[in-house]
């Protein structure tokens, strides 16, 4: 799960894991009591959670931001500056099918994952956060036959292993990446370029 909103707690089995801002905490296969709190109602914390099939136990895991493996990708001239901040990986925190981070798009920028590529091997869902009232034009289906959704804040996308996932943002924004399937290498994609798009 990724913590999206202010500081909270998330207890585990009878175990307190406390969680800011964009901070991280693997549950294992096997958890079974799993408690959320903020620790200021009036602050209340976003707790996004994915979850996907495991066929093995790895244990309970919190990740700070500066445990992260950072990517910095894109340019000033495309448009498409950005950090990504990964989290569950092969080098990071280990789980069965699961790949997870985020990524934040760098002020003045607006594409992410552009130019676009697909999965063969494995599906991917979009968290967006920290548009407040600004939007997200989500671009998703085959290459040559793509459709947009408008999307706002804290809204997920789902994307099929056939399908291109890109965005287009009105302001400054940041979205949570999740990747399901047994390839866990994050460079796994089919890549495309922009002429592929229809």
């Amino acid at each position: 799960m990724l913590n999206v909103g202010h500081a909270g707690r998330v207890e585990v089995d009878g175990t307190s894991y406390d969680l800011d801002n964009l901070e991280c905490l693997y549950i294992g296969r096997g958890s079974k009591d799993i408690q959320f709190s903020s620790a200021d109602p009036k602050k209340p914390s976003g707790f996004y959670l994915l979850s996907y099939p495991a066929h093995t136990d790895y244990p309970v895991k919190k990740a700070a931001q500066e445990d992260a493996e950072v990517a910095n990708l894109g340019s000033k001239e495309a448009c498409n500056e950005r950090s990504l901040f990964k989290y569950i990986h092969p080098n990071g925190i280990q789980s069965c099918q699961l790949v997870m981070g985020y990524t934040v798009v760098a002020p003045g920028s607006v594409w992410n994952t552009m130019p676009p590529h697909t999965h063969e091997r494995r599906m991917e869902a979009y968290l967006y956060f920290g548009l407040e009232d600004g939007k997200v034009f989500h671009f998703c289906g085959a290459p040559d036959e793509t459709r947009h959704l408008v999307i706002s804040d804290r809204q997920v996308v789902l994307s099929p292993s056939w399908s291109i996932h890109s965005g287009a943002g009105t302001r400054h924004y940041a979205f949570c990446w999740g990747m399901g399937g047994e390839n866990q290498d994050f460079s796994d994609m089919d890549a495309l370029t922009l002429n592929d798009l229809k």
